[in-house]
């Protein structure tokens, strides 16, 4: 492996390595050239790209001049896509290999558009999330003056203790914001990424192995696939990590033991946060003295319960109202949804905010989540709104009612599935036969054609009637019980 002091990046056909030297030049002429088209202060630019070298420069330079990044989901649909960058009204979109590349190569310096930076990152990427209501809003802290961007740094670095000497492994894809977060502050910190071009557990165990990487996130779903890799030996250790973080999804218990066997003794971390906000972080010693918490508050931070300011996070279960879970914030952790001050209300109370999760505190202040965002599932470790795919799935012809949940589910943890009531349903169950399958072929085909595929239900059952409130709300959480599923039913 090339040291971290190397001045250039290396490729492989899934790896990538970027090395802090090189991603400082390439980051002051991303910067640069997109000052050079025009971009001023405040500004946002749109990416939507899969992982590598060029995307985390020009992410980070943009910001270090302080333009405000937005990165999108790269799987979404042209139209999906397209619906997100208009909302964020961007001086510049980055849509392809080719743009990006432009903003980041030499010929960029050859012709003076390298700049300088400032010595950390002016504002967070501006991401979207879908929330409850199915309207995706994006997520902005705003732009920073230096000061408070160091602090940002620092509240970070206090946690997770970047160093020069980091390798870490990039595994999950750069538009998410816990990728983003450990790659900038690896490379500010002076250390190096190995960036996996997407997650395979087989090119992840080689890079483990080649590689030997300090610092990697995992979601759950990554762990589970790579301790079944049938090319991980019986014995073998992952023990080049000093930090293993996982987060984004409940970790099942024999999941993060099997975990702790294979890593270095006091190496698997976890945390608990959202796009919004971080609220927690556990070591494996509290977890394993305190088996299922997602640890306690951040320094700087206070946990509380309590229901919030307006409707969305009134969550409701039967008739007994669930308290949701509240975080303190720094000062520099105050975020916004963009051009939504209706949901920044809500999402705030004075210094605390809520994205409407729910759990308990224990007294030693142990946070244990008892449920996520109302309606939320998570699968593979990435957040999918139900009343998205329901919008989709309902236009289709011939559907009366569509509601969309999640399942329990080995390999996804949660497994994204359509019910439907047919326009005529008598004599329709769960797991009726003949199934209307024409209509189940014209959802599938719906969702293919609008879907992102993390999004597309992997299975479909036709039901009678769906489960409703005494006012005709449609409760989401009841209906895999509604329809006698015990499991997650065929795709």
């Amino acid at each position: 492996m090339a040291t971290p002091g190397t001045n250039r990046s290396t490729t492989s056909v899934e790896v990538e390595l970027l090395h802090a030297p090189d991603a400082e030049a390439r980051q002051r002429r991303a910067a640069g050239a997109l000052l050079a088209r025009g971009c001023r202060r405040g500004d946002r630019v749109v990416f939507a790209l899969g992982s590598s070298a060029d995307l985390i420069c020009a992410v980070l330079g943009a910001a270090r001049v302080g333009l405000i990044p937005v990165l999108l989901n790269a799987t979404l649909t042209p139209a999906e896509r397209d619906a997100l960058a208009d909302d964020a009204q961007p001086a510049v979109r980055i849509l392809d290999a080719a743009s990006l590349g432009a903003l980041t190569a030499d010929e960029a310096e050859a012709q003076g558009r390298a700049t300088e930076l400032a010595p950390f990152p002016l504002t967070r990427p501006m991401h979207y999330t879908s929330g409850t209501t199915g309207r995706p809003k994006g997520v902005t802290t705003g732009l920073w003056d230096e000061a408070t961007a160091e602090l940002v740094y620092e509240d970070e670095a206090a946690v997770w203790h970047f160093d020069p000497s980091d390798l870490h492994m990039v595994c999950s894809p750069m538009y998410h914001t816990v990728s983003i977060r450990f790659s900038t502050n690896t490379l500010l910190a002076g250390g190096s990424l190995a960036i996996l071009r997407r997650f395979d557990a087989g090119t992840a165990l080689d890079a483990l192995r080649r590689l030997r990487p300090t610092t990697t996130f995992l979601v759950p779903t990554h762990l589970q696939r790579l301790l079944r890799h049938p090319g991980l030996g019986r014995d073998e250790q992952f023990d080049s990590l000093r930090l293993l973080a996982h987060a984004g999804a409940p970790c099942p218990e024999p999941l993060k033991r099997a975990t702790m066997a294979r890593a270095r003794p006091g190496s698997v971390w976890e945390f608990y946060g959202s796009t919004e906000a971080q609220y927690t972080v556990c070591s494996p010693e509290d977890w394993l003295e305190h088996p299922g918490t997602v640890g306690r508050a951040r320094p700087g931070r206070r946990l509380f319960l309590g229901t919030g300011p307006g409707p969305v996070y009134e969550v409701r279960t039967g008739l007994v109202d669930e308290p949701a879970i509240w975080c303190d914030q720094p000062a520099f952790a105050r975020f916004s949804y963009w051009r939504d001050p209706e949901a920044t209300a809500h999402a705030w109370r004075g210094s605390a905010c809520t994205v409407g999760d729910l759990g308990r505190l224990d007294p030693d202040g142990f946070l244990y989540l008892t449920g996520r965002r109302h309606d939320l599932i998570i699968s593979g470790g990435v957040n999918v709104y139900p009343a998205e795919i329901e919008n989709v799935l309902a236009a289709v012809p011939g559907v009366r009612e569509v509601a969309v949940f999640g399942v329990p589910d080995e390999q996804w943890g949660q497994r994204v599935c359509a019910a439907y009531v047919p326009d005529t349903a008598v004599g329709v169950g769960p797991f009726s036969d003949p199934r209307p399958a024409a209509l189940e072929d014209a959802l599938r085909a719906a969702a293919s054609a609008r879907l992102a595929p993390y999004k597309r239900p992997k299975s479909y059952v036709a039901a009678p009637d769906l489960p409703h409130t005494a006012t005709g709300k449609m409760i989401r959480r009841a209906v895999p019980e509604h329809l006698g599923l015990s499991e997650a039913p065929g795709g």
